[in-house]
């Protein structure tokens, strides 16, 4: 008998995508949010809702920011590095990564699962409040934000330009190593791949833009549950608190990547390290770890940085893992 194969097109051609958990919910859900989605200023609306069990969730993009791929596929050969970018018609030298925030409703609550990057990171960021706009949302809305880690593309919209509160309700939660190594210290970043002033940059992007929130800011442990239906998961490595997120309600679970990697085409169906994570090992560590509870469980995934709406579906093969991306729903 001839062996079967698991490969890339096997798998995508047999993979199954749109459970229950991705199903958009019906016009004029909880939580008083309009349900249309109106077209941004700027081109396409960046907002796209879902169902979790009864919570009802929006992927709500705050743009994109990008870089040398290089930076984010840290020990990739540089021929293959090439060659993948070429056949999944991606540029050879710029690295496109969205900006994937989570707002969910739930217990009377609005909360939003990173506060994307604002303008800390490049012009391109800072959409999310018009996408908030185009759900019939602003700032004030929010009530609490949980980041899962601290770097200036998940902090940066805290602050405003005049340094108050962007979301002047929300209670922000933070891992507390974090706070601890960037916030309460001048952090050593002589590990991150990029020039010494990006690296002053981003450290002063961190600080200014948790600094109206350090008088209340709580801090947590990732392995706790925040909310009834937001558990957060240890993954440390790429820093020394990031967390992931589990949004879970009855039979529905959505399990948040965070930056276990950037992009699908390099850190998923090739597992090239990103160059930003501190702790390589670690980290490397925590994502097989979450990559193989999502395969094994079949958990439906969020990635913070893919392609919007960043939802899908891990699958695992003899040596690595597939990403199938969720079926649009409308």
């Amino acid at each position: 008998m001839k062996a079967f194969t698991l490969n890339r097109r096997t798998i995508m051609l047999s993979a199954v995508t749109g459970a229950s958990s991705l199903v958009p919910p019906a016009i004029g859900g909880s939580g008083g949010a309009k349900a249309q989605a109106t077209s941004s200023p700027r081109g396409n609306s960046g907002c796209y809702r879902l169902r979790i069990g009864e919570i009802q969730a929006t992927v709500l993009s705050d743009g994109v920011i990008g870089g040398p791929p290089r930076v984010y596929a840290s020990d990739a050969p540089e021929a293959e590095l090439q060659a993948v970018l070429r056949r999944a018609f991606l540029p050879a030298d710029h690295m496109t990564l969205n900006l994937n925030t989570l707002l969910i409703e739930t217990g009377g609550r609005r909360i939003l699962i990173e506060a994307g990057a604002g303008k800390t990171m490049g012009p391109n960021g800072g959409r999310i409040f018009e996408n908030l706009a185009a759900i019939g949302l602003g700032p004030v809305d929010i009530d609490a934000i949980v980041v899962s880690h601290t770097h200036p593309d998940h902090v940066g919209n805290l602050r405003t330009a005049d340094g108050s509160k962007a979301f002047p309700r929300a209670t922000v939660f933070v891992p507390k190593a974090d706070w601890d190594f960037f916030v309460r210290t001048d952090p050593d970043l002589s590990y991150m791949p990029v020039p010494e002033e990006f690296r002053q940059r981003f450290a002063a992007n961190i600080k200014n833009s948790l600094e109206p929130f350090k008088n209340d800011v709580e801090l947590y442990e990732a392995g706790t549950e925040i909310v009834p239906g937001l558990m957060t998961m240890v993954a440390s490595g790429h820093t020394p608190g990031m967390a992931t997120f589990l949004v879970h309600s009855g039979n529905d679970q959505l399990l948040l990547t965070a930056d276990l990697a950037y992009h699908p085409v390099i850190n998923i169906d090739r597992p090239w390290v990103p160059g930003p994570d501190r702790d390589k090992e670690t980290a490397l560590a925590s994502r097989r770890r979450v990559f193989d509870q999502a395969a094994a469980d079949r958990i439906p995934v969020l990635g913070f940085h893919f392609p919007f709406p960043g939802l899908g579906r891990l699958l695992k093969t003899d040596g690595a893992y597939v990403w199938v991306p969720a079926n649009w729903q409308f």
